[in-house]
């Protein structure tokens, strides 16, 4: 099994997500989801063309391979290595957005400072983690698509900011 397609749809679901949280707290409206809309589609089309950097350097690793077979099978370890921490960091977050969207308004709201507050600090450390584990799977041809995907995913949130909300 290839991870490619589930690391691209966590990759851009991340994306869409951080759009938003580089939106978040900046209006004071009450009814602004039309305003949050757009900031997780600006995510996610920053998202999507940063994320064609470890694409592409995925591509030339497999045109430059003398076997391009054996370098396949590497950067899918690698690929397989890197989705396994953040599926973990992926289903904690959709846990906390579960108890956000379904709880009363009191449980709904320590819901958001208890998981969603600090697992949006832990994201930095769960990709370094998913880095790690590239490396340890796939060796250093997985570490640097995985370390190029890392600084994709962490670079939406920064671009989207500075290019629509400084």
């Amino acid at each position: 099994m290839t991870p490619a397609l589930p690391l691209a749809v966590l990759g851009l679901v991340d994306a869409a997500f951080s759009g938003f949280r580089a939106y978040a707290g900046r209006d004071a409206r009450i009814r602004k989801h039309r305003a949050n809309l757009r900031a997780a589609l600006r995510g996610l089309a920053v998202g999507a063309v940063l994320l064609l950097v470890p694409a592409l350097a995925s591509v030339l690793l497999l045109l430059t391979a003398a076997d391009p077979a054996r370098a396949y099978a590497t950067l899918a370890a690698g690929g397989l290595g890197y989705l396994l921490p953040l599926t973990g960091y992926a289903a904690a977050v959709l846990l906390s957005l579960a108890a956000y969207f379904l709880l009363p308004f009191r449980a709904s709201t320590l819901a958001m400072v208890v998981g969603l507050g600090p697992l949006t600090l832990l994201r930095p450390p769960a990709v370094a983690v998913a880095c790690l584990a590239a490396l340890l799977n796939g060796g250093l041809p997985s570490l640097l698509v995985g370390a190029l995907a890392a600084a994709a995913a962490l670079s939406v949130e920064p671009v989207v900011h500075r290019r629509w909300y400084r």
